[in-house]
């Protein structure tokens, strides 16, 4: 429908994001394509990947036995997400489509090394969650491409997770939001590898640089934060957001490390 189509057409999942913009008048599509009916598969590990279908509610995000088991990160995010009705009808591949420079799951996607399944005129072809975002709710899609799921490595043997955001009130849009993995190496104990994505500090969530990091939680943190340049808005200056991601990140550093060492 959507090559066959010389209207302006969007699809329709959980309306979640689509329906205020509709509201606001930022949308003004002639066509809506419902895709609800199109999916009712389950989430599934394949391979060693967590496979989550597009159409997965953040309600289920929020309570599968298969996400809390291999990706605990993105369970602790999902509670950060609007409201309620938010998240029984928000599903993760319209979260990841719409590319708010806010998201929570736009930045765990991010932080786990998240791959997206999209498929178009031309086939189906995977891209990484950190190719995936091209600005303010933009993507690399083409507009003839839907995203029909999302991958995620599953959990390593001894893996850290934290999730920190800081909102004005409960449901509102994240002023600034942090997601990190940690793992450490399984004889030594070890720091093996860390990760840090953060969202409302750019014009899409964004990778910390890998160099930037170390064992230091602090100087981590105060070396990320100088890297940023968050822009001013109505909800914060950006001087604010950048004092507010370092401390974040070196919170969400020291709660993601004492998780890996205490499994």
């Amino acid at each position: 429908m959507l090559t066959e189509t010389t209207r302006e057409a969007r699809i329709l999942a959980g309306g979640q994001s689509l329906m205020p913009m509709l509201n606001l008048r930022l949308a003004r599509p002639e066509l809506l394509i419902d895709i609800n009916a199109a999916d009712q598969r389950e989430p599934a590990i394949e391979g060693g990947m967590l496979r989550l279908p597009a159409l997965t509610r953040h309600r289920v995000l929020l309570e599968h036995h298969l996400i809390r088991e291999h990706c605990p990160l993105l369970t602790e995010a999902i509670r950060h997400v609007g409201n309620v009705r938010v998240r029984n009808r928000g599903t993760i591949g319209g979260s990841l489509a719409h590319a708010d420079p806010t998201s929570e799951i736009g930045c765990c996607a991010l932080a786990t090394g998240a791959q997206v399944v999209a498929r178009g005129p031309a086939g189906e072809r995977t891209v990484p969650a950190s190719q995936l975002f091209a600005g303010y709710w933009t993507t690399t899609l083409d507009p003839a491409e839907i995203i029909t799921d999302v991958l995620i490595p599953a959990a390593r043997p001894r893996p850290g997770w934290s999730f920190q955001e800081m909102v004005r009130r409960t449901s509102d849009f994240a002023i600034v939001a942090v997601a990190v993995t940690f793992n450490l190496a399984e004889r030594s104990g070890d720091r093996a590898s860390a990760t840090v994505a953060l969202a409302g500090v750019a014009d899409r969530v964004v990778l910390a640089d890998p160099g930037l990091v170390d064992d230091d939680p602090d100087q981590t943190a105060a070396r990320i934060a100088g890297s940023l340049d968050p822009p001013d808005d109505v909800h914060a200056s950006g001087a604010y957001r950048r004092r507010l991601a370092r401390v974040l990140v070196a919170r969400a550093l020291r709660e993601a490390s004492a998780r890996a060492a205490a499994r």
